[in-house]
């Protein structure tokens, strides 16, 4: 197994999860209701403490982490931002889609090469986080 390859699909997770962080940032400052701004808050930290594990495990297997979403994610956080409704139910439409399209699918497409078996279960836990945080906005939907 290469290290530079696993430490570049570690990187390219890691740009995405900090998409996610600045995604998380526009729900708060957009949604009024204190529960969800609450909410959101403690969904923002978790994906803060997932780039945190990512970034050290990057630093473990000798690379340097990525510190951005880089310029491609830093252009749709952008619009993203511009684009997105004052309406709750359309903001957690948005963080749902935003957790399944890119926090999970695109992600597991993104690691599917050869990891470690380490990083292999860091990515597992990083991809469990997404999805159980798709369950509870879907969940705050209804």
């Amino acid at each position: 197994m290469d290290k530079d390859i696993v430490i570049e699909e570690l990187n390219t997770l890691l740009r995405g999860t900090y998409m996610g962080i600045r995604s998380y940032e526009h729900y708060i400052q957009k949604v009024k209701d204190p529960e969800y701004k609450r909410k959101f808050q403690s969904m923002q930290q978790e994906i803060k403490n997932s780039a945190e594990k990512l970034a050290t495990r990057i630093q473990d297997l000798g690379g340097v982490p990525a510190d951005s979403e880089g310029f491609s994610g830093s252009m749709h956080s952008y619009m993203h931002q511009v684009m997105l409704s004052d309406d709750t139910g359309k903001i957690l439409q948005d963080a749902i889609k935003g957790l399944e399209e890119y926090g999970v699918q695109y992600s597991e497409e993104v690691v599917r090469g050869d990891l470690d078996p380490e990083s292999r279960q860091l990515v597992e836990e990083v991809l469990d986080v997404n999805r159980r945080q798709a369950d509870e906005l879907r969940s705050m939907l209804h």
